[in-house]
């Protein structure tokens, strides 16, 4: 028998040792999110060396499906690792398990063409993974050697142990020396995905820049809730250490000038009439500083830590403070404590919601308006899914049926929005990319899914420049309204192009159970006048954009949606967040998503597909 041992630590050594910023070579720490491929056969001599090179062979089809379309919002493919060996009793399967924790494996592919023996031989149970992977299966459809027959044996056992799993098995016959079909290609991209958001939210936190804004039960954070739910953490900074980090000067002071810089030069700015709080110069810079500070609040600062560069722009080096929170999302309290004498966070949450800033095109930042948690989470959600896109954070604003529409205008909208419009806007924190179509910056992109847009412009330069450039001319940062916002504040004022595929969601809390809202629906460009009519009996400061939902009216949406905020991502991503939803045992409340677009586990099916039933059967994933 061997054993592991561990080297001892110098403890002396450590104890003298000064602290620093370490540098982790990514902005939050955390494990890698890896998925493991797992392939399986019949250990029978004969079976075994038939099936062998072709198992394989399937086996790396699906790694080069996933490494080729699965990426992390920065646009790095997700990691996937390989068992050492086919799978074909327990000591294999436990060697891929041991190999599997040297790796940091949350997920798992199994992969089979045959017949292999599933839950006493394959350690499925019992060793493969823990409680908190998740799990798929796929079995190739074909006739010689049908891994139908396996993964019905399988997946009935995973059933029976609680341990929920996803099939994947294509409705027609399969020629293995082809790529895989578009039905199967479909589910595992979708498993991998989700998979994959699950991994990378694991052991983040969600930062509460303040507390309550104006009585929104949103912005009551819920700790235990993400905790059991999402496997994240909470933290807490009062927004009077914003105030004490603008007096003591501790944020880039370069880095403010070059983003000083930027919003100057790039930007159309209508500071407002008459007297205003803070000189516009003024407004402009205090508005760059929080954004610089919130940013350094949730992934820290290294320059922060650095005395030379302290010594040189006048503030104290703190190593403690430069860390961060390693907050995955955040959002700011603003109104009233805060807005009442300062000025509000529009500008913030705007620029750091985009997928650029005064330093080029980067992955957003996801940051909830009024401190919104149950929205935060959802927009995080979103851009994961989405393959990294920018979310949008809107207030439910106002349903417009036709009729009201052509009372109020006499224009007749029915050919364009039939089932009536929402008008979603907020304060001015809207994120600056829903100023454009992305899919039109990519040849062929209304063809295109969102994550295949997503990747496209990220390894295309002169797509990231017309990204930016099409968002800067069509924002204009206007004053905020001092009724609302007496401290002022810039409002990032855009209208949305019609056309665009959009989904919107919300994220619910009903006592401790945590359940999902989600719809597809579209962008509607509705005439001058009645667009211009909207927005001046609404608020003129602030970003526009009209949606309409898809089987439904905007009523109906508006009616059973449940707060007054939603979040909604480019693309049509509502089946990914059924799945995902499912991987976290969190109930789907309401949903537009297509029966056979429907992925859940197979356990779902013993419970006749009631989501409600299943995950109350299952409970939370981390709780």
């Amino acid at each position: 028998m061997s054993c592991c041992c561990s080297c001892r630590p110098d403890f002396e050594k450590r104890a003298s040792e000064p602290r620093t910023f370490e540098d982790a070579g990514c902005t939050l720490i955390g494990p890698v999110p890896t998925i493991a491929l797992t392939p399986v056969a019949d250990g029978r001599t004969g079976a075994y060396d038939d099936n062998q090179a072709r198992t394989w062979k399937l086996t790396e089809k699906l790694y080069d499906l996933i490494t080729q379309n699965v990426k992390l919002p920065d646009g790095t493919p997700v990691r996937v690792v390989v068992a050492p060996e086919i799978v074909y009793g327990p000591r294999s399967g436990a060697r891929a398990q041991a190999y599997y924790a040297t790796q940091g494996v949350s997920a798992n592919i199994w992969v089979s063409r045959s017949w292999s023996y599933s839950d006493e031989l394959m350690s499925a149970c019992q060793g493969i993974g823990s409680s908190e992977w998740q799990q798929a299966a796929y079995g190739l459809n074909q006739t010689d050697r049908p891994g139908a027959v396996w993964l019905k044996a399988f997946t009935a056992a995973m059933d029976e142990k609680k341990r929920p799993i996803f099939a994947i098995y294509s409705p027609d016959l399969e020629d293995e020396t082809k790529p895989c079909t578009a039905y199967v290609s479909e589910r595992l991209l979708r498993f991998a995905r989700c998979a994959t958001a699950v991994a990378m939210i694991r052991g983040k936190n969600y930062l509460n820049i303040g507390s309550v804004s104006m009585g929104i039960i949103g912005s009551d954070s819920r700790r235990n809730t993400m905790l059991d739910y999402l496997g994240m953490g909470t933290c807490n900074f009062d927004m009077a250490g914003i105030r004490g980090r603008l007096a003591l000067g501790f944020y880039d002071h370069e880095e403010a000038a070059k983003a000083f810089a930027f919003f100057k030069k790039s930007f159309a700015i209508d500071y407002g009439s008459g007297k205003r709080p803070l000189p516009a110069d003024e407004l402009l810079m205090e508005n760059v500083k929080i954004a610089l500070i919130v940013r350094d609040l949730m992934i820290g600062n290294p320059r922060l830590a650095d005395p030379a560069v302290a010594r040189k722009q006048g503030f104290t080096a703190n190593v403690e403070y430069a860390q961060g929170y390693n907050a995955i999302a955040s959002g700011t309290q603003g109104q009233r404590q805060w807005t009442d004498f300062y000025p509000n966070f529009d500008l913030t949450e705007s620029i750091l919601n985009s997928s650029f800033d005064w330093n080029g095109f980067r992955a957003p930042l996801i940051v909830a308006t009024e401190n919104d948690s149950k929205n935060g989470i959802g927009m995080l959600i979103g851009n994961l899914l989405s393959g990294g896109a920018a979310q949008l954070f809107a207030d439910i604003r106002t349903n417009w049926t036709p009729t009201s529409i052509k009372q109020a205008t006499g224009v007749d909208v029915k050919k364009i929005c039939p089932n009536g419009i929402i008008d979603k806007r907020n304060s001015g924190a809207g994120a600056l990319d829903y100023a454009l179509d992305i899919f039109k910056l990519v040849k062929g992109g209304s063809k295109l899914t969102v994550q295949q847009v997503l990747d496209a412009i990220r390894n295309d330069p002169k797509a990231q420049k017309k990204l930016i450039s099409e968002a800067i001319q069509g924002t204009r940062y206007m004053g905020a309204n001092l009724t609302y916002f007496p401290g002022d504040g810039l409002s990032s004022h855009y209208r949305s192009p019609g056309g665009i595929p959009l989904t919107s969601y919300r994220y619910n809390v009903v006592g401790d159970l945590l359940t999902c809202s989600v719809i597809e629906g579209d962008t509607v460009e509705l005439p001058k006048k009645v667009a211009d009519h909207i927005s001046r009996v609404t608020d003129g400061t602030w970003p526009e954009t009209y949606w309409t939902p898809r089987g439904m009216t905007s009523f109906e949406y508006m009616t059973r949606i449940g707060p007054n905020h939603d979040a909604n991502s480019f693309g049509l991503i509502g089946a990914d967040f059924l799945t995902f939803n499912a991987m976290l045992r969190i109930p789907v409340d309401m949903h537009n998503v297509e029966k056979s677009d429907v992925f859940r586990p197979t356990v779902w099916d013993r419970f006749g597909g009631d989501d409600f039933r299943a995950c109350q059967f299952l409970g939370p994933v981390y709780g």
